[in-house]
C-alpha cells in the first residue's frame, strides 16, 4: 500500500517538474492534536507517531522523527522502502541539510503544502533552500491522491461557552483586540488556531481529541468578526448565538477568497501559527504585520477570577476522581489482573463520575517500572505492562470540566514498601525538593520561565543528573492542556510570568528499563501581599497550588529533606485533606488520612 501511493506521489511530481517533496505531520492549525484528515505525513508513510515529516524524492524516501518514537517507527516502516531517519542524534542531518546534500537534487524544486507549514517555518525552510540553490514551491500533492478513504474534517456541532464559566464576554474581548491592532496600526486581525478562536467568541466543539475546539478560521476587523466554519456545525441554537455576539458566518474555505479580497491598509498575524497558504490568500496590496505570538494567545494565557475559580473548582473534583482511584488501586484493583491500560480505563470512569467532566485532557500516561522512563510513554494494548511484583508506577492524566482544565502526575509505589530501593527513594526526594523549590518561588514582575527553570532542576545537577523535557508548560482554561506563551524551561523564552498564568510544575528522572519519577502539580501565579517592611518596593509575583492530591511519602528519603520542605509537605497535605475528604466514604476518608498524616 505504502509502496503504491510513493509511486502514484512520484509520477506526480514528475509531473510538476519536482525534485523533492517534504510532508509535515501537521495540519492547517498549527494543532497539537489533529483531525485525521490531515494526517498527511502517516497516510504516505505509514508510520503513526506524533511527531514526524517525510522527505521523497524521486529515488529515496525517509522519515524523520524523534528519540520517543524509534521503535515505533522500525516497526511501522517495515516493508514501506521508507528510511528512518533519528533526528535526535547528534549526527543527524537535518531536512534542509540532507536535501541540499543531496547531489541528484541540485538545482531542484521542493514542494510542501503550504497549508501545513506556519509562515515563520516557510520562511526558514526556504531561505535554507534557496542558500543551497534550491527552490521552495507551494504546493499541494498529497490530496489529488489521497482521495479514497481519507477521513472528512470533523463536523461537529459549536456551542456557547456560558460567559458564566468564561468570565468575559465575547464584546469585551473583541474590545481589547482591537485595541492591540490600534496599537500596531492595524486594521485586521487572523487568526487560525483553534483555542484562541474558541477563547476568543466564547464557543467550543468537539473535532479534535482532548482539547474542545472546532476547525475554523477568525478575521477581526475594526467595525466587524467574521468566523469561517463549516455550516454543518451550525444549528439553530449555534446560530442565534453567533448572531447575539455579532459575528458574520462564512464556510469555512471561503477565507482564502475573502483575504485576497480584504481591502485594509495592514493586517496583523502570528507567523508562529497562521498557515502559509493563509498569509498567500492575503490581498498583495495590504502590509503584513508579523506579531508572534498572537495577542489572543496572551490575552487567554491570563485567567481572570471567574477562570481561577473554576481551576479550584475543577482541581476538587479531581482530587475525588484520583483519591478514589488510587483507593481502589491499593485496596482492589491488584487483587485481579490489571495492565497500564485498565489503570488508566478506571481512572477515567472516576473522572467521569464528576459534574461536568467532558473528556480527558491527554492520553493519560501510565508507565509502569521501566516504562515509565518514556518521558510521552503510551500503552498499545498489545504490548501494554502488566502490574505484577513490586515497582514504580508513574501516572499522568488530566481531565477537561466545564469549569476548567486538570493535568497531574504521581509517582506511588506498588507492593512491599519495605522493599522499596534507596536509590528510588534518592530519586523521588530531590525530583520532590526541586517540585517544593518551584511551587514556592518568589521573583519580581517581569521574570521569565527560564530565570525560574533552574530552582526545580538545582538538587538533580547537584548530584550529576538531570531532565531533557520542560519544567513548566502553560495550562488552558477547558482548552488545550497545553498553552503558552509562557513555559518554565531552559529554552529562552521572553514572555514573562504574568498574573493569572497557570503553568506546571513537573521535575523528573527517568533511569531506562527500571523506571521513571516524575512529580506535577499546576501552578497559578499571583502578586504577593505580605512583603516584608524592609522590600525595596517592587511587585514580586508567586504561585499558587491549584492541584490537590498527595504525595507518596513512603518515597521520601527524610535524611535528604530541610524543616521547611517537611512542613510544606504536611501543610499541603493538610490541606488535601480538608478539600478532599468531605466527598469521600468513610473508608476512602480514613485511608486519605493515613496518606496526608504528618511526616
Amino acid at each position: 500500500m505504502i509502496k503504491e501511493r510513493l509511486a502514484a506521489l512520484r509520477a506526480l511530481m514528475q509531473q510538476n517538474n519536482i525534485s523533492a517533496c517534504i510532508v509535515p505531520g501537521t495540519d492547517p492549525h498549527a494543532s497539537e492534536y489533529m483531525a485525521p484528515h490531515w494526517t498527511e505525513m502517516s497516510w504516505i508513510t505509514g508510520f503513526l507517531g506524533e511527531t514526524g515529516t517525510a522527505v521523497i524524492t524521486m529515488e529515496q524516501a525517509l522519515l524523520w522523527t524523534d528519540s520517543r518514537y524509534y521503535l515505533q517507527a522500525e516497526v511501522e516502516l517495515l516493508g514501506t522502502t521508507v528510511e528512518l531517519m533519528r533526528e535526535s542524534d547528534i549526527d543527524c542531518p537535518s531536512i534542509p541539510e540532507w536535501i541540499i546534500s543531496n547531489g541528484q537534487l541540485a538545482m531542484g524544486r521542493v514542494a510542501v503544502n503550504p497549508e501545513m507549514y506556519s509562515v515563520n517555518g516557510y520562511r526558514a525552510l526556504k531561505s535554507e533552500l534557496e542558500e543551497g540553490g534550491l527552490e521552495l514551491v507551494s504546493m499541494d500533492l498529497i490530496s489529488p491522491l489521497w482521495t479514497e478513504g481519507r477521513p472528512a474534517i470533523p463536523t461537529s456541532l459549536l456551542y456557547e461557552y456560558s460567559e458564566k464559566y468564561a468570565g468575559e464576554s465575547v464584546k469585551s474581548k473583541l474590545e481589547r483586540v482591537r485595541t492591540a491592532l490600534k496599537e500596531r496600526n492595524c486594521q485586521a486581525l487572523v487568526v487560525s488556531a483553534l483555542d484562541e478562536i474558541g477563547w476568543l467568541l466564547n464557543i467550543r466543539g468537539k473535532d479534535v481529541d482532548y482539547t474542545p475546539c472546532l476547525i475554523s478560521y477568525v478575521v477581526v476587523e475594526m467595525n466587524k468578526c467574521t468566523l469561517f466554519v463549516a455550516a454543518s456545525k451550525l444549528d439553530n441554537a449555534a446560530q442565534a448565538y453567533l448572531q447575539s455576539i455579532e459575528v458574520d458566518m462564512m464556510d469555512y474555505e471561503q477565507v482564502f477568497a475573502y483575504l485576497q479580497d480584504l481591502s485594509v491598509d495592514s493586517i496583523m498575524y502570528d507567523g508562529g501559527k497562521v498557515n502559509e497558504a493563509l498569509y498567500e490568500a492575503i490581498n498583495n496590496q495590504v502590509k503584513k504585520v508579523n506579531v508572534s505570538p498572537s495577542p489572543v494567545l496572551k490575552m487567554q494565557s491570563v485567567k481572570n477570577a471567574t477562570e481561577l475559580e473554576g481551576e479550584r473548582i475543577a482541581m476538587r473534583k479531581d482530587a475525588v476522581a484520583l483519591t478514589k482511584f488510587f483507593y481502589w488501586l491499593e485496596t482492589e484493583a491488584l487483587q485481579t489482573p490489571q495492565t497500564e491500560i485498565t489503570l488508566a480505563k478506571k481512572l477515567g470512569e472516576y473522572r467521569a463520575m464528576g459534574e461536568n467532566y467532558t473528556d480527558d485532557s491527554f492520553c493519560t500516561i501510565a508507565g509502569w517500572k521501566g516504562n515509565g522512563a518514556i518521558v510521552h510513554y503510551h500503552a498499545e494494548p498489545e504490548a501494554c505492562a502488566k502490574i505484577e511484583g513490586d515497582g514504580v508506577l508513574l501516572l499522568d492524566s488530566g481531565g477537561q470540566y466545564l469549569d476548567g482544565t486538570t493535568d497531574i502526575t504521581r509517582t506511588v509505589w506498588l507492593g512491599d514498601a519495605n522493599k522499596i530501593p534507596e536509590a528510588v527513594k534518592r530519586d523521588y526526594t530531590v525530583v520532590l525538593k526541586g517540585h517544593i523549590a518551584l511551587a514556592n518561588a518568589r521573583f519580581p514582575k517581569g521574570t521569565r520561565g527560564n530565570q525560574l527553570d533552574v530552582l526545580a532542576r538545582q538538587f538533580l545537577w547537584a548530584e550529576g543528573m538531570t531532565y531533557g523535557h520542560g519544567t513548566g508548560h502553560g495550562v488552558g482554561h477547558f482548552m488545550g492542556c497545553h498553552e503558552g506563551p509562557q513555559n518554565i524551561r531552559t529554552d529562552n523564552n521572553t514572555n514573562p510570568l504574568q498574573l493569572g498564568n497557570i503553568c506546571s510544575d513537573e521535575p523528573g528522572i527517568y533511569r531506562t528499563n527500571e523506571y521513571g519519577i516524575r512529580i506535577e502539580n499546576l501552578i497559578a501565579v499571583r502578586q504577593v501581599e505580605d512583603l516584608p517592611a524592609h522590600a525595596t518596593g517592587e511587585t514580586f509575583y508567586e504561585f499558587e497550588t491549584l492541584t490537590i492530591c498527595y504525595y507518596d511519602t513512603r518515597l521520601i528519603d527524610m535524611s535528604r529533606m530541610t524543616a521547611q520542605e517537611i512542613a510544606w509537605i504536611n501543610a499541603y497535605h493538610e490541606w488535601v485533606y480538608a478539600q478532599t475528604a468531605p466527598q469521600l466514604t468513610a473508608e476512602q476518608a480514613a485511608w486519605l488520612k493515613e496518606k496526608c498524616k504528618a511526616i
